[in-house]
């Protein structure tokens, strides 16, 4: 049976209510979520093992959010107290032509304080056949950074497969380094990676592009520059979004394993609920596919986005949806009818 371990940083969300802006909210809705963790939400739901693993503080919101983690039957048996602080962030959701809108307050959070040493990565990927990281946790702060490519190095001598999202996220990226920095040396022990060609591009440190993902001719060539600096990779995907509004997304998808491109015919998302967490909706379904639809990239690919596609209906960061219902959507099934 497959195991996923994930690292990273489960946060409180403070969301406000009925699409208003900050300056008009007098309540904010709280939930938990953060990239990692999302993504083992939506393993869970598929029936994978899935353990997260971060640091939490020692304090009653840092045992709330273990207390979320169990309750998404989301294994948490290697959590490490410390720190002083739960990481938060506030969302202003969008509505039609208003983009919603994050404001992060995670500095100085348990998992931004964390260092190289705190977890015994030995121990806790022991028996572990998938290891998942982001593009999110190396921008928080040098040493989480330092902690995750210890665990990286760990899983890859392990022979664990290792995918990453490269989830870029400009207001994070505050401590001095740029990804460029620190991310090649992260990324160089990858398998399965999630992301634009041109973010991808830019992580590398080499000039960016502007792709065209309809062009199947020219998508191999673009993709290919990117095994040729990833010795380990050997899977790439992107999420293909076409924002008509903040209510109205199209979303499709892009696989390259290195010999053929795959595309996902792009499906009509209207109206959008909530799409914070379509992304780890995406990945958690590239990870479920890639294991369990082996030699069957389109399939994989498939279920990833009808994955993403039904996470824009929920409200919350987690995508909770059954595999039935996602593989139901990618066999034609999109008609939301009552299930009786």
């Amino acid at each position: 049976m497959s195991k996923v371990v994930a690292f990273g940083e489960i946060m409180l969300r403070l969301s406000t209510e009925r699409h208003l802006r900050f300056s008009q909210a007098k309540e904010f809705g709280a939930s938990y979520g953060g990239g990692e963790f999302n993504v083992c939400v939506s393993l869970a739901n598929y029936g994978v093992n899935a353990e997260f693993v971060t640091r939490l503080p020692e304090n009653e919101i840092g045992f709330s959010a273990l207390k979320e983690m169990r309750k998404m039957n989301v294994e948490s048996h290697n959590i490490v107290y410390g720190g002083e602080r739960l990481g938060i962030y506030f969302l202003e959701t969008g509505a039609g032509t208003r983009g919603s809108n994050v404001v992060y307050d995670r500095a100085h959070s348990s998992m931004a304080t964390i260092e190289k040493g705190i977890i015994d990565w030995e121990k806790v990927l022991e028996g572990a056949t998938w290891f998942h990281w982001s593009g999110i946790t190396p921008a928080i702060s040098q040493s989480a950074a330092q902690a995750c490519l210890e665990a990286i190095k760990v899983a890859y001598k392990l022979g664990i497969t290792i995918s990453c999202d490269l989830n870029y996220r400009s207001k994070l990226w505050q401590y001095g380094k740029t990804p460029s920095e620190v991310m090649p040396e992260l990324l160089q022990y990858s398998n399965v990676i999630l992301g634009d060609i041109d973010t991808a591009y830019f992580m590398l440190g080499i000039p960016k592009v502007n792709p065209n993902y309809q062009d199947e001719k020219s998508l191999p060539v673009l993709y290919s520059k990117l095994f040729d600096l990833i010795p380990n990779l050997k899977t790439v995907a992107t999420t293909l979004r076409y924002s008509v509004s903040a209510s109205h997304q199209r979303i499709g998808g892009v696989l390259f394993d290195g010999k053929a491109i795959y595309q996902a015919a792009v499906k009509e998302v209207t109206p959008v609920v909530d799409r914070v967490g379509s992304g780890d909706a995406f990945m958690g379904g590239l990870i479920y596919g890639l294991q369990h639809y082996q030699n069957n990239n389109q399939r994989a690919l498939d279920f990833a986005v009808a994955a993403c596609c039904l996470k824009h209906t929920i409200a919350g960061d987690y995508n909770l949806v059954t595999l039935k219902e996602v593989e139901n959507m990618i066999d034609g099934d999109s008609a939301g009818l009552v299930s009786r």
